[in-house]
C-alpha cells in the first residue's frame, strides 16, 4: 500500500450536507487549512436552506442533487465524483473535528479503512441509543468480531475498494454500517482510533417512530445481505429439535407412535427455514459480487 502521507494531493473530503446552514460555515471554517492540500467537496442533498449557497460563497466546490436522495445517496455522489485516491468522509453538522483528519490518515498506511471511534465523552442523543446498541449486537455477531464504533459518520477509506461495494451501499442512513459489514466480511483490514463529537448545530432530523422502524429493517437487511445462514441455521435447529422433543415426548405420555400434528409443524418449519437459508445465502453471495 502507498503512505498516505506522501499522498495528501490525491485525498478528496466529502461532505454530505442537507439543510445545515446553521452549521456548515463552522464545518468549512475548520477545514481551511486543509484546502490546499486536499480536494473538498459539500454534496448538497437539496437543502431547502442557504446550506448550498453559503459553501459555495466560501469558495467551496459544492454538487448539488435536484431532489433529496439520502445521506448514502450524497455520499455516492461524492466518491464517484472525488478525483482523490483516499476519500474522508465527515458530517456537515458541525459533530466532528477537522483537526482529527491527520490521525484518521496516519492509521491508513496499513489499513483499507480508518474509523473515528467515538468515545464515551462523546454527544450522543439518547433517543439514538437503543437501536444503536441492538444494531451493533447483530453486527458483531454478524461479522464475528467486536466492532467499536458501526456506524460513525467519520472515516478515511481507499477509493478503489469502496466503488467495489457501491452496488450494494444504500441511499440512507445505513450507508456507513453496510460499508463497515462489507470489509468487514469481504476480509478487507478497518482499523478505528478514538474520536470526540460535538453536539451538533442546527435541528436534528432524527424521528423516534421513523427512524427505529428504519432501524429495525436495517437489522433484518444486513442479516439477509451478510451471513443469512447465522440466522437461519439456528433458528431451524431450534424449531426441529423442539419438534423432536415434542414427538418424543408424547411417545412416552400417550405410548403411540403417531406423531402429533404440533411435532410435524415444528419439524417441517425447522425444514423449511433451512431451505430458505440456504437460499438466501445465495442470493446474498450473487448480490456481494464485486465490480467496478
Amino acid at each position: 500500500m502507498q503512505s498516505t502521507n506522501s499522498n495528501l494531493q490525491s485525498l478528496s473530503i466529502i461532505i454530505p450536507a442537507y439543510n445545515e446552514e446553521a452549521s456548515i460555515a463552522n464545518v468549512l471554517q475548520g477545514l481551511e487549512p486543509w484546502r490546499a492540500r486536499a480536494e473538498i467537496i459539500i454534496v448538497d442533498d437539496c437543502s431547502t436552506d442557504r446550506t448550498a449557497q453559503i459553501a459555495e460563497q466560501a469558495g467551496f466546490r459544492v454538487i448539488r442533487h435536484r431532489m433529496n436522495k439520502g445521506y448514502g445517496a450524497a455520499l455516492k455522489t461524492g466518491i464517484r465524483a472525488a478525483t482523490g485516491d483516499i476519500i474522508v468522509m465527515m458530517d456537515a453538522d458541525s459533530e466532528h473535528n477537522a483537526a482529527q483528519i491527520s490521525n484518521l490518515l496516519d492509521h491508513l498506511d496499513d489499513n483499507d479503512m480508518v474509523v473515528g471511534a467515538r468515545t464515551k465523552d462523546s454527544h450522543a442523543p439518547l433517543i439514538r441509543r437503543p437501536g444503536k446498541w441492538l444494531l451493533s449486537k447483530v453486527a458483531n455477531y454478524l461479522a464475528q468480531t467486536n466492532i467499536p464504533d458501526l456506524n460513525s459518520g467519520f472515516r478515511a477509506f481507499r477509493k478503489d475498494v469502496a466503488k467495489l461495494f457501491l452496488h450494494i451501499l444504500p441511499n440512507g442512513f445505513s450507508f456507513t454500517t453496510t460499508l463497515t459489514l462489507a470489509l468487514f466480511k469481504e476480509g478487507y483490514s478497518v482499523a478505528y482510533v478514538p474520536i470526540t463529537t460535538s453536539p451538533r448545530i442546527g435541528t436534528s432530523t432524527v424521528n423516534p417512530l421513523r427512524d427505529g422502524l428504519n432501524t429495525l429493517m436495517l437489522i433484518i437487511r444486513i442479516i439477509a445481505l451478510f451471513d443469512p445462514l447465522r440466522v437461519f441455521v439456528p433458528t431451524s435447529a431450534v424449531l426441529f429439535f423442539i419438534g423432536i422433543v415434542y414427538w418424543l415426548v408424547d411417545i412416552l405420555l400417550r405410548q403411540r407412535l403417531n406423531i402429533p400434528s404440533g411435532a410435524i409443524i415444528l419439524i417441517l418449519a425447522g425444514i423449511i427455514i433451512f431451505m430458505f437459508g440456504i437460499l438466501a445465502d445465495q442470493v446474498s453471495a450473487i448480490r456481494r459480487e464485486k465490480y467496478e
